[in-house]
C-alpha cells in the first residue's frame, strides 16, 4: 500500500508542477491542498490518513495538539532549514521525523527593494491615480542616492542589501548585537555606534534578523521615535521583531513617513486588520520567499527528503 503525502497551503497551485514527483509515484500518493485551514480540528480531519506532510514555511503550524490528532504521520518536511511553527520536541516524542530544504536569499532581498522603492517613489498611489483618471502626479519621490540605509542585521540577506544600496550610491550603516566594525567594513558598511544611533541617522531602516527571544520586540517605541519623520521602516523578516502597537502608533501619528511590510503576527492577515488600511503602509502577503527559484528548490529537495526517508537514511533532519 502506498504512503499518503499531502502538500499543504499550495496557494498558487503550482507544487505538483515545480518538481518531478514521479520519482516517488510507485511508493507515495501525493496530493496538494490550496485551501488554508485555520481550525486545527478541521485540518486534522483532512490529514488524518497522511503519512507525510510537506509544509510551506510557517503557513500552517505543526503543533503538539495537531500531532496528537495525526497518528499515522511519520515525516514532516518544511521548506527551509528553520521553522519556528513546528514543535520539534513534540514531533520527536511521537517519532515523527522532521526534515528541511535549502532556501535562497535572493527572492526576499529583491522583495525588500521592491517595497523600499515602491515607498520612495510612491508607485502604488501614483499608479492608482493614473488608472482611475486621478491627478497627474501627486507626490514628491525620494532619491536614494546620498541617503542612508540602516540594516538591522548584516547576515546573508543584509549583506546583499548592502551591495544593492551601494550601487544606488547610498551610505549603509548596520547594527546587530554581535556585529563588529571589522565585519561591517568587509562589506563596505559602517557599524552604527548603537541601535539607537542607527535609527536616528537612517533614511530607510530594513530588518534582516532571525526571530529569537533576543530579537523579539527589538524595534519598539523608543527606536521608532528616534527615526526621522521622513524615514521609512521595511520589515521582510519576522513581524514579532517589531512591536506592532508601537509601529501602528508611529504610522497613525505620522512620526515616520511609512512602512513596507511583508510579514505579520497573524497570517493570512485578518480582513479588518489596520495594516490593510493605513495609507502610509505598503504591504504584501508574505511574498519574500515566494519565487520560482525557491519553489523549485523546496519541492525538488522535498522529494529527495522523502526518498532518503524511505531508504531509512533521512537527510537534512531538524529532529
Amino acid at each position: 500500500m502506498k504512503l499518503k503525502c499531502a502538500i499543504l497551503d499550495d496557494y498558487q497551485q503550482v507544487a505538483l508542477g515545480m518538481a518531478d514527483w514521479s520519482a516517488i509515484a510507485d511508493r507515495v500518493e501525493v496530493s496538494a491542498m490550496s485551501q488554508h485551514f485555520t481550525d486545527e480540528a478541521e485540518l486534522a480531519v483532512h490529514l488524518q490518513d497522511c503519512d507525510i506532510l510537506v509544509i510551506m514555511r510557517e503557513r500552517t503550524p505543526i503543533t503538539a495538539s495537531l500531532l496528537v490528532r495525526l497518528p499515522k504521520l511519520k515525516l514532516v518536511i518544511t521548506s527551509g532549514m528553520r521553522n519556528a511553527s513546528v514543535d520539534l520536541a513534540a514531533a520527536a516524542q511521537r517519532g515523527v521525523v522532521v526534515c528541511g530544504t535549502a532556501s535562497g536569499s535572493a527572492a526576499p532581498m529583491e522583495l525588500t527593494w521592491a517595497l523600499l522603492l515602491g515607498l520612495a517613489k510612491h508607485i502604488v498611489p501614483e499608479n492608482a491615480g493614473l488608472r482611475n483618471n486621478g491627478p497627474w502626479q501627486q507626490a514628491l519621490g525620494v532619491t536614494l542616492q546620498g541617503k542612508t540605509l540602516g540594516l538591522l542585521g548584516l547576515g546573508k540577506i543584509g549583506s546583499q542589501m548592502a551591495v544593492v544600496a551601494q550601487a544606488f550610491g547610498m551610505r549603509v550603516v548596520a547594527w546587530s548585537q554581535n556585529l563588529t566594525a571589522e565585519k561591517a567594513a568587509q562589506q563596505g558598511v559602517h557599524l552604527a555606534e548603537s541601535k539607537q544611533a542607527l535609527f536616528e541617522q537612517s533614511d530607510f531602516v530594513s530588518v534582516h534578523l532571525v526571530l529569537s527571544e533576543r530579537t523579539r520586540g527589538l524595534v519598539g517605541q523608543q527606536e521608532l521615535q528616534a527615526m526621522k519623520k521622513t524615514a521609512y521602516l521595511i520589515n521582510t523578516s519576522r513581524a514579532a521583531i517589531v512591536d506592532r502597537a508601537a509601529l501602528i502608533d508611529a504610522l497613525q501619528n505620522q512620526r515616520i513617513a511609512g512602512a513596507g511590510l511583508d510579514v505579520f503576527d497573524v497570517e493570512p492577515l485578518p480582513l479588518d486588520d489596520i495594516f490593510r488600511r493605513l495609507p502610509n503602509v505598503l504591504a504584501t502577503p508574505h511574498l519574500g520567499y515566494v519565487a520560482d527559484d525557491n519553489y523549485g528548490i523546496y519541492f525538488r529537495e522535498a522529494i529527495e527528503d522523502i526518498v532518503a526517508f524511505l531508504a531509512n537514511e533521512p537527510i537534512r533532519r531538524l529532529s
